[in-house]
């Protein structure tokens, strides 16, 4: 025993030494904020792998108690509908209950966060326990709500890396840096990347949907970040059996030796086309949507009191909508949302599927039951799923609870891209190349994929993005054509893409979004909005009186002019340089001039009151100043501060 303690205490004695030494060990090959950034990855991929087994396990649980009901059709309802209504309520109840800004994506709210603005609450740590078992809860749901899990995921993502900066900033022993750091852009690039082992494709989200100016110093640590979260959420797979090595998430068997004719160029096009109008549709649907719940009087006041039983009675109509023996067996509703996109990316056509079913292996015999129920063609299962799953998503994206709307509108764009290929496929039959048509109807559902994601959010990554989860290359270029002609359309006459309809719903105070709105708001100048300067020195400023002002002043820089009367900017002293040069000529005669004791900076940055708020936004996002000299022919005329900015944005939300 008197052993035991007196190892105790050597071990107690000598771990402040170790773990300085393995500090510096550490800190000798690499900074501590690269090392924070590999634990942010990590850490992520941790945090979507096991969620993903959590939520796996829920819906198998429900499948096979639903299977066990066969037979018994009320009970099968009961299951199907009771299931999906308790698990969104219990999302909502717990979600405002630990943490009310936990409800939907969180896109963008971290945007505003990324640019500026301080919203401490969704950055929390019960925002984050909140989230998380509120987005498991969601997803438990399956397919009868719709919801996905990359944007709360960006969100949780970026709450990591805020405590990462935290950690980081205590390990070098100094003060706390803004929340709009080099950490919250890394961790949304971080988020994707772990949802879909995909890198590339996650930092490239990173510069399009979180940031408006991107800065080149954060490439490299994106893509090391980046790659740590999507090779360990891989890895992970790898690690309990579920694959043999690291690969695509959703592994498809395209033929590389002729993937797709050169004229079907032109087919990839009309796809893009019709996602972009599909697109148009869907927003439009979406906006009307959220303004009328905030806007209609009964609907609102029940949703501010009855969270719980609205997100309750929303998903129990919608379960009884996708019941098989209702409208579901016409949408393949048994399927779960990865099923979903797995049958869609199959490379066989369903009409060669139709003419042999007999020895068609699992899961495509599953998969093919689902898409073509007795008494009906998969032509028309398709059909009603683009027609009426518009409307789903749209009732489904109502609902106060922590959810995401990417990964929805990617399948949905795979159910349309499949559509047009397996038409193109039966239309074309008749033999392209040795009576064989080579249409890959998975090709197709792979670009329209891309291509209609691309248009709601008015990105290109999901181009990228479909290829890293599918580890097709050979399509990259189809999917890029119809993802380019998509986002031109959507782009078009200024309309807001899916994020930004929800800054400006909630009136965020994201400028982008608001530019996007309303374009004459690029054009808004400054001059209005300029402030005095404050405290201002003379080049000739006599010590005594420098004493004076300084005591007066809280500014952190002083700008300096020629004169009062001809105030033209020389540039700035610095308040702590300042009081060194007081300090240092205290004993000396007082009446000696500033330009004799101080060296006077000259400024770096300054605009003029013609220039307009977006250029002064964008110069300050990307520099970090916290206010702008405003000069005209060389005089100072006065500054915009960043507070000022915020207000000014705040109010043109409002006006919005």
């Amino acid at each position: 025993m008197c052993l035991y303690l007196y190892l105790l205490c050597v071990c107690v004695c000598i771990w402040p030494e170790c773990v300085l030494n393995v500090k510096k060990l550490l800190v000798s090959l690499a900074s501590m904020e690269w090392y924070c950034y590999a634990l942010l990855g990590i850490i992520t991929a941790l945090m979507s792998f096991f969620m993903d087994m959590t939520v796996a396990k829920l819906l198998n649980a429900h499948q096979w108690l639903y299977g066990c009901l066969k037979g018994h059709h009320l009970l099968q309802f009961l299951c199907w509908t009771l299931y999906p209504a308790c698990l969104c309520a219990l999302s909502t109840s717990f979600a405002h209950s630990v943490c009310p800004y936990s409800a939907g994506s969180g896109v963008p709210e971290a945007r505003a966060i990324l640019l500026g603005v301080d919203m401490p609450d969704y950055l929390s740590l019960s925002n984050l326990f909140a989230k998380m078992f509120g987005l498991i809860c969601t997803l438990a749901a399956g397919s009868t709500v719709f919801l996905g899990k990359v944007g709360p995921f960006v969100h949780l993502s970026i709450m990591v890396g805020a405590f990462m900066n935290r950690l980081h900033v205590s390990c070098r022993g100094g003060k706390q840096r803004a929340a709009k750091g080099e950490m919250l852009v890394v961790a949304s690039a971080v988020g994707v990347a772990s949802c879909f082992g995909a890198p590339i494709s996650g930092v490239l989200f990173s510069i399009e949907v979180m940031g408006t100016h991107y800065s080149v110093s954060d490439y490299c640590p994106c893509f090391f970040a980046a790659a740590c979260g999507a090779i360990t959420f891989r890895l992970l797979s790898v690690c309990i059996g579920d694959q043999d090595t690291i690969q695509a998430l959703f592994k498809t068997s395209f033929s590389t030796d002729l993937p797709f004719q050169p004229f079907e160029i032109i087919i990839f096009a009309l796809l893009g086309l019709f996602c972009s109008i599909l697109s148009c549709i869907y927003l439009l649907c979406h906006r009307w949507a959220l303004r009328f719940v905030k806007t209609n009087k009964p609907i609102s006041t029940f949703l501010a009191t009855e969270k719980s039983l609205y997100s309750a009675i929303v998903a129990f109509l919608l379960a009884c909508f996708t019941f098989y023996h209702s409208a579901g067996h016409f949408i393949a509703s048994e399927l779960t949302m990865r099923q979903l996109l797995t049958s869609m990316l199959d490379g066989t056509s369903w009409y060669n599927i139709s003419q042999n079913i007999s020895a068609l292996p699992e899961p495509q015999n599953t998969f093919w039951q689902a898409w073509n129920p007795p008494g009906k063609s998969y032509f028309q299962t398709l059909t009603f799923f683009i027609i009426t799953k518009v409307g789903l998503l749209v009732v489904a994206c109502t609902l106060p609870l922590p959810a995401g709307y990417f990964m929805p509108v990617f399948v949905y764009g795979a159910a349309v891209g499949r559509f047009i290929g397996e038409g193109s496929f039966y239309l074309l039959s008749g033999g392209i190349s040795s009576g064989k048509s080579l249409i890959n109807p998975g090709g197709y559902a792979l670009a329209g994929a891309a291509a209609f994601s691309g248009a709601v959010t008015h990105t290109l990554s999901p181009a990228l993005l479909a290829v890293e989860m599918t580890g097709q290359c050979s399509y990259a270029v189809p999917a890029l054509v119809a993802t380019l002609v998509s986002n031109a359309v959507a782009r078009a006459k200024h309309r807001p893409s899916f994020y930004d309809g929800i800054s400006l719903i909630k009136r965020l105070p994201h400028l982008p979004s608001l530019i996007r709105a309303c374009p004459k708001l690029a054009d808004v100048q400054i001059k209005q909005f300029v402030i005095p300067a404050g405290a201002v020195l003379e080049r000739s400023e006599k010590l005594i009186s420098v004493q004076h002002i300084l005591k007066e002043s809280t500014d952190s820089e002083l700008p300096v002019v020629e004169s009062r009367d001809f105030s033209v900017l020389l540039g700035t002293i610095n308040r702590s340089q300042l009081r060194e040069c007081l300090l240092e000529h205290r004993n000396e005669d007082s009446c000696k001039q500033l330009e004799e004791v101080c060296c006077v900076q000259p400024v770096r940055l300054h605009l003029t009151p013609d220039s307009t708020v977006k250029q002064a936004h964008c110069i300050m996002s990307i520099t970090g100043e916290q206010r702008l000299f405003i000069t005209e022919s060389g005089r100072l005329c006065g500054v915009i501060t960043w507070k000022e900015m915020k207000k000014i944005i705040e109010e043109m939300a409002k006006e919005v």
